[in-house]
């Protein structure tokens, strides 16, 4: 790159900062007239302040054409440079907005999502908010918040929460999930009308208030499968463990996707019927009491579990 007529930070002034701003705003629309709207400014200020700014630089920033405009060497290198630059300073800036943010937040989780989707995760929550101390609890109890200070659930639900906040965090699709070797063994592949030959793994506490075999009746609904269930089965109050029995061959258990998936691509379990399901208005919602001013420090968590969801 030709050396520029700027030679250190120290020598820029407003107008530098200014004008390399509209440069930048400009460049990312490849378009004078449309950085002019982002910048309330006109078509004819952008352009001269591109050219006060190639000026000062002794560089030629834009290859002007009859309707567009295009980066020239030069523009590229400096807009890559700007864009690499503005994004550490934005990651500076909101790393030191989150390390303002502390206190403490009890979190309770059902076991299974915490065990295989919320705490492999945790390392990237602290490492944003050091300030914010949780207190992750895990059980299958339905809470009453008179009297347990619980900052937050994840829930696995309709999201029907009479008095409290409810936020759908993510969707659930479920399916029959068992070992390969047990799918062979039966010969299940594609063959939905011998899991009658089959044990079936049930979750008896997917969610509050329900029939033992209630999971293993929603995915029935979804996919018009048969009507009966077997006779032989094994029941477990966490999806983790029903799962964990179907990996070593025990039978055949219902699998929430966002659970399994991992599981089905290290070939530990196969889904012998087809595809997942949608489990209906189900999925996982995080509640909490309702607040006046919702805290930094529970927002930051509702955004971070968001976020890592999307």
């Amino acid at each position: 790159m030709p050396e520029l007529g700027l030679t250190n930070a120290s020598k820029l002034n407003g107008t530098h900062l200014s004008n390399l701003h509209t440069f930048l705003v400009a460049a990312r629309h490849l378009s004078f007239a449309r950085a002019a709207q982002e910048l309330y400014l006109t078509a004819s200020a952008v352009s001269h302040r591109i050219a006060r700014l190639e000026e000062d630089l002794s560089l030629k920033l834009f290859h002007r054409l009859p309707r567009k405009v295009e980066l020239t060497d030069d523009g590229e290198r400096i807009f890559k440079v700007m864009q690499q630059t503005m994004d550490k300073l934005c990651e500076a800036v909101q790393e030191r907005s989150h390390a303002q943010i502390e206190g403490q937040l009890c979190f309770y989780a059902r076991p299974s999502v915490a065990q295989c989707w919320l705490v492999p995760r945790l390392s990237d929550f602290t490492a944003r908010y050091p300030g914010i101390q949780l207190d992750v609890r895990v059980g299958n109890e339905p809470i009453d918040y008179r009297t347990r200070r619980i900052d937050l659930v994840l829930c696995y639900s309709n999201g029907e929460h009479p008095g409290l906040e409810s936020i759908r965090l993510m969707p659930e699709r479920i399916a029959p999930v068992c070992s390969p070797q047990y799918a062979q063994a039966h010969g299940l592949m594609g063959h939905p009308e011998r899991l009658s030959h089959c044990t079936v793994l049930h979750d008896v506490a997917a969610w509050d208030n329900i029939s033992f075999d209630a999971e293993w009746r929603l995915w029935l609904d979804a996919v018009s499968g048969p009507a009966e269930l077997p006779s032989r089965f094994m029941t477990f109050d966490r999806s983790d463990l029903s799962t964990l029995a179907a990996i070593n061959h025990a039978g055949v258990a219902i699998g929430r996707e966002q659970l399994v998936r991992k599981r089905i691509e290290d070939g530990e379990l196969v889904l012998p019927f087809g595809g997942f399901s949608e489990a209906f208005n189900y999925g996982y919602y995080l509640v909490h009491p309702a607040h006046e001013t919702m805290p930094k420090r529970l927002q930051a968590l509702i955004d971070w579990l968001i976020e890592q969801a999307g």
